[in-house]
């Protein structure tokens, strides 16, 4: 009974429900009766009341119809965008943990880990240890050549999704053998990958606004002294300041 309500009303007040106030934010398949049935597309996920584009339909992994500036309006640019985007995901997990796990350790903050580079014929170090042939332009042919072979062979890959989700030695585990699970891990791993990102940010604002310093120990000043030790510290004259 409820279920015929919802579709009587709809028919009848579909304006309402398609409204930029309404509360529903999801599509409803609604049948008038048995007269053949209509959709009203309701509002993108990310932001009740606004309408999702139409050049994304939810299928992506953690599509939820964000593209307020209509990037992905081009579909040739949408399939670019969203393999970057996987692509940005992946360092940046990457990159987080190396960022906080050496200065957990009490190795040093990611910002003094590259001093090396800047003294001529400097050793890099990794953790502490010295790095074989680690001055800076060995370093930097290696990973030339290393990312340049990488790229190569990713290019001559002509599956989109097999290019994204290569599987075999890149999936030890066998996560992918669930084609379900899958779908799940893929949506998990952009979600993450987003905050990862969003953090690297954060990270880099904070080393900008206080040099020198790493995550952690601004999070130690801060929690030291809240009411000092935050943005306002950064963006308010001192002389403003109790």
């Amino acid at each position: 009974m409820a279920s015929v309500g919802l579709r009587s009303f709809a028919v009848v007040f579909p304006s309402l429900l398609s409204s930029s106030k309404s509360q529903f934010t999801s599509s409803f398949a609604l049948s008038a009766g048995g007269h053949g049935s209509s959709r009203f597309s309701m509002s993108a996920e990310w932001m009740p009341g606004q309408p999702r584009p139409a050049h994304l339909d939810g299928t992506a992994p953690g599509d939820f119809g964000f593209d307020p500036l209509g990037f992905g309006v081009v579909p040739e640019n949408l399939e670019r965008y969203k393999e970057s985007e996987l692509y940005h995901c992946r360092w940046a997990m990457a990159a987080i943990p190396g960022m906080l796990i050496p200065e957990a350790l009490g190795l040093g903050n990611w910002v003094k880990a590259q001093a090396w580079a800047t003294v001529p014929g400097g050793q890099a170090t990794y953790l502490g240890v010295p790095v074989p042939w680690g001055t800076l332009p060995t370093i930097l042919i290696i990973e030339f050549l290393a990312i340049s072979f990488v790229e190569h062979q990713r290019s001559m890959e002509k599956d989109i999704e097999r290019k994204k989700y290569p599987g075999g030695a890149f999936d030890p585990l066998g996560f992918s053998k669930d084609p379900e699970k899958l779908k799940d891990y893929k949506v998990k791993e952009v979600k993450n990958g987003r905050l990862a990102m969003l953090a690297f940010v954060g990270i880099c604002v904070q080393q900008s606004a206080y040099p020198g310093t790493g995550p952690l120990e601004n999070l130690a000043a801060h929690l030291a002294d809240p009411w000092h030790k935050n943005i306002g510290d950064v963006i308010i004259p001192r002389s403003l300041l109790p």
